[in-house]
């Protein structure tokens, strides 16, 4: 039976990347040894994590102006980490729209003013504010965005612009490089890997050089600096490793789609086709406002809590796993990143029909 997983996080990796994963585990090259056992400073690991840093500025179209980091701790830890450098005691802004979003909030608060310029909480984070109706600070010491939310299941479609002199700082954990965009907009952008990117565990940080010099060395510890990592090149400890390796792997296999330009128009076309036949029935319901409907997690729900468990239940026993909705808001999932196949949509769509002409 073929498996196709669903989950947002730990998410499904591409086929031929674990392929090539699997093949080279217990031997990298001709080293004898697996990659995670090989010094992050030896001959073979030196190549694995510029090659990933080159994917990143070739995906992104980054200028030299910007640091490529992977920093341990996820995008959680930024969530930290950001106001611990950048705030200084100031006031930075946040568009709340979602859990992950209000988490880096809650953070940014024990280092200065965290002043929120719009929130859909309210209405369950079922949509993204109107960016005209943000009050932001003049002066900022930063704007903070969470540009697509696994849990209400919305995104940003256009990516917004900060105030002049206010760097734009966006968490992109869950849509980084499916969809084109201007990296040059922002400040400063981030990312767990769980999600495109590769394992967890890691996060992708590719930030503006000169903010970091904001940073008050005397008051953050060397290992949550950003400068600490650009100027070791992500090396000033020992680093993940099989994770940069993995995210090697993954960028390598989006290049081959053509970038991001061409895993865009799969993932548009993935999204588009189980919307749309959410919306032609009258089984099934989306929650998240149409104008901003993440293409990326796709929340739906069915007449009632009873039958979304037997949706999940049922569509385990058929290979279609992890469809269940966050434990704060319940329903129905698909989280359908980079990696999942539009086979992988066909056979959920087909599972639906026959799901509801047996439940109605």
């Amino acid at each position: 039976m073929k498996i196709y997983n669903f989950a947002a996080g730990p998410a499904m990796l591409p086929e031929a990347v674990m392929k090539k994963a699997q093949a080279e585990f217990c031997a990298f090259q001709d080293s004898g040894s697996g990659i995670m056992e090989l010094s992050h400073r030896g001959k073979y690991f030196k190549p694995v994590i510029d090659a990933a840093e080159a994917n990143v500025r070739q995906l992104l179209n980054l200028s030299d102006d910007y640091a490529v980091l992977f920093i341990q701790g996820g995008a959680s830890m930024q969530f930290a980490m950001i106001p611990m450098n950048l705030l200084n005691g100031g006031t930075a802004d946040f568009v709340d729209t979602g859990v992950w979003s209000s988490k880096a909030i809650k953070e940014a608060k024990m280092f200065g003013t965290a002043n929120v310029v719009a929130s859909s909480k309210e209405t369950k984070y079922d949509h993204i504010p109107c960016a005209s109706t943000w009050n932001q600070t003049p002066g900022a010491a930063y704007l903070h965005i969470t540009s697509n939310n696994t849990i209400a299941g919305t995104q940003y479609k256009d990516m917004p612009t900060a105030p002049a002199g206010v760097p734009l700082i966006a968490d992109m954990s869950s849509d980084i490089m499916s969809r084109q965009f201007d990296a040059s907009k922002f400040g400063m952008i981030y990312a767990g890997a769980q999600k495109n990117l590769g394992p967890s565990g890691m996060a992708l940080v590719v930030m503006r050089k000169d903010l970091a010099a904001r940073t008050d060395d005397s008051k953050v510890p060397t290992m949550l600096r950003y400068s600490t990592y650009i100027e070791e090149g992500s090396m000033f400890n020992t680093p993940p490793t099989f994770g940069i390796y993995m995210f090697k792997l993954v960028s390598d296999w989006l290049i081959e789609q053509g970038g991001i330009a061409g895993i865009e128009k799969i993932n548009n076309a993935k999204a588009a086709k189980l919307y749309d036949f959410i919306d032609s029935s009258s089984f099934y319901s989306c929650p998240a406002a149409k104008e901003d409907r993440s293409r990326m997690n796709v929340v739906f729900r069915t007449p009632s809590d009873e039958l979304d468990a037997k949706f999940v239940a049922d569509a385990k026993a058929v290979g279609l796993t992890e469809l269940k909705g966050h434990r704060l808001v319940g329903g129905c999932r698909a989280s359908i990143y980079n990696a999942m196949p539009i086979e992988g949509i066909d056979a959920l769509i087909d599972f639906m029909k026959k799901f509801e002409v047996a439940n109605r």
